[in-house]
């Protein structure tokens, strides 16, 4: 084989497999950030690892919310209309959330306690508005 045809197949190596590491680190880098969508009843029956951050979302159950005394920490209960899971929060909550609302919570999902400790509460913005993951959780 000729010097130029030996170059040639080093510089064509050397895109290939430069090209497959970034591909993988970016796909690595991806799969870290993102976040899966659960209904209540995803949750229970197939629960995802304690270390991996996830959105679960369904409607505020009635007579639920209890909020402690001096802080920022409010406990509430979200539904699909089939199974529910305690939520955890400390923070200011959207002003639009209320019970019998739909809700997303971002955060860790503990299957030991059945708890989802939320990170980030969405609310939504009117009356119609219902956010596309809930609105189709709920009518399976």
């Amino acid at each position: 084989m000729k010097k130029i045809r030996k170059n040639r197949l080093y510089a064509v190596i050397f895109i290939g497999v430069s090209s497959a590491i970034a591909a993988s680190l970016v796909l690595m880098a991806l799969n870290q950030n993102i976040n899966l969508f659960y209904s209540p009843t995803d949750l229970i029956n197939d629960p995802p690892n304690m270390d991996k951050s996830i959105r679960a979302g369904g409607l505020v159950e009635i007579d639920s919310l209890k909020r402690k005394e001096n802080t920022l920490e409010v406990n509430f209960s979200i539904t699909d209309l089939k199974k529910s899971i305690f939520v955890s929060y400390s923070g200011i909550l959207p002003d639009l959330f209320k019970e019998n609302a739909g809700v997303v919570a971002t955060g860790y999902y503990n299957n030991e306690t059945k708890l989802l400790k939320a990170y980030q509460i969405l609310a939504k913005h009117d009356e119609n508005y219902m956010p596309k993951e809930v609105k189709e959780a709920l009518e399976e």
